[in-house]
């Protein structure tokens, strides 16, 4: 009897999730390798990051999401390189993993535009890891605001800097000025933290820039009237500890502040570039694999890379948007490609069906792009709240979700606002208290 069809996936998050399920009942051994044993929702993390949830509440293990699919095993690993002629995936403790079908979806994370310098003073918001790193530094600044007795100095601690205007620099911004002007402005005695200043600095010439301009134009007065200080075609030229260059209209002004956060940008991982050297594929800027019409990679149509990782651009001349959506459905396109090369059947090019585009901007305030409705406020909210909760993976998530955004929204409180793990670089001091 003939060894099932090995199928090895790279990444456990939307595409490689959707792909591996899709396979539940096909006549092959599915193989998920990922450095964590967790699938993370990163549309929330933004909200791990703020202190509305806990990572708990939108991260689910991967072994317990796969646990009833016996056709499929879960590795911990960290994958190094490929070797395709040998048709095996290397990891980087010296093991490999053997596959006739491989699908590589690795995702990315930000860009800083040739600075990477700026990564440990501006984290981004991709990981577990990073959400508390910023929970840390933003909760941090204004317990050292309370300490000091500078002016200046507590100015600067009480002043964010949010750079890129998508969805997460948006949401991000948001999210800061709500927690300073209604969860912790009774929990200071010594500052008033509805006075801090929230700032978010985009380089184009408005903000969700992948969204309609009539709603761009109402996620600006939006945010407007939450007190953040939307600055567009404004672009950074230099992040410190203590402050921030930016240049305007030919304007160069440094804003002091300590507190940066990174929201601009798409890099993709350098898995990316190790698989397109293997398969003699090339690579966008962005450091994405440039795949065919059926998600494959160069000459090899048993090699797939999807998600973040990839760049497609037969469907409208540019790469389709980094988001979930385009995960899942070449996640699961993939999945069904591979199904029907077992069966003999021809392969059919990848089509992307845009089920529309949402962002948050605040306590029952967002916008909605369908396509054919376009429409904002509490009703886009709603719709929000109503989609993402669908997505969480498991029962127990979407209930434990439910139950704290019911929470935060009638008292406008945040409960998972822990100061935890240690800073990775040097803070400035906070001047001493008489």
């Amino acid at each position: 009897m003939a060894s099932p069809h090995r199928v090895v996936i790279v990444g456990g998050g939307f595409g490689g999730l959707a792909a591996a399920q899709w396979l539940y009942r096909a006549p092959v051994e599915v193989t998920l390798i990922d450095r964590r044993n967790f699938h993370l929702f990163q549309p929330l993390l933004y909200q791990v990051a703020t202190g509305g949830l806990s990572p708990a509440n939108i991260a689910a293990p991967l072994r317990g999401i796969l646990s009833r699919q016996r056709n499929c095993r879960v590795l911990l690993g960290d994958v190094d390189g490929f070797d395709l002629a040998g048709k095996r995936v290397l990891l980087d403790d010296g093991d490999s993993v053997p596959y006739d079908s491989l699908i590589v979806a690795a995702g990315a994370s930000h860009a800083y535009f040739g600075h990477p310098e700026w990564e440990p003073l501006a984290p981004g918001l991709k990981t577990v890891e990073d959400a508390t790193v910023i929970r840390r530094r933003v909760l941090g600044a204004f317990e050292q605001a309370e300490r000091t007795t500078d002016p200046a100095e507590r100015q600067a601690l009480m002043t964010f800097v949010v750079v890129g205007g998508g969805a997460t620099g948006v949401e991000l911004a948001g999210a800061v000025a709500e927690l300073a002007r209604h969860t912790l402005r009774h929990d200071f005695r010594s500052i008033q933290t509805p006075q801090a200043r929230v700032l978010l600095l985009e380089g184009q010439d408005r903000v969700l820039s992948a969204f309609p301009p009539k709603l761009s134009a109402k996620a600006l007065r939006a945010l407007e009237r939450l007190g953040v200080t939307v600055r567009l075609n404004t672009l950074v030229t230099e992040v410190a500890a203590d402050h921030v260059t930016v240049k305007a209209g030919g304007a160069v002004e440094t804003i002091a502040c300590r507190t940066i956060l990174w929201g601009a940008g798409v890099q993709g991982s350098p898995l990316g570039a190790k698989l397109a050297a293997a398969a003699g594929a090339t690579t966008d800027r962005a450091g994405r694999v440039v795949v065919n019409a059926d998600c494959s990679v160069g000459t090899y149509g048993d090699v797939f890379v999807i998600g973040d990782l990839a760049n497609y651009p037969h469907q409208g001349g540019k790469a389709l948007p980094g988001v979930a959506a385009v995960a899942c459905q070449q996640g699961n396109y993939v999945a069904n490609q591979i199904w029907r090369r077992i069966l003999g059947r021809s392969k059919q090019p990848f089509r992307y069906r845009d089920l529309g585009s949402l962002a948050t901007i605040g306590r029952a305030n967002a916008v909605a792009d369908f396509g054919w409705l376009q429409f904002s406020g509490f009703p886009a909210w709603l719709a929000w709240l109503f989609i993402h909760l669908v997505l969480l993976v498991e029962f127990q998530s979407r209930v434990l979700v439910l139950i704290q955004w019911a929470f935060n929204y009638f008292t406008r409180g945040r409960s998972a606002r822990l100061i935890t793990g240690e800073e990775e670089h040097a803070t400035h001091k906070p001047s001493p208290s008489p």
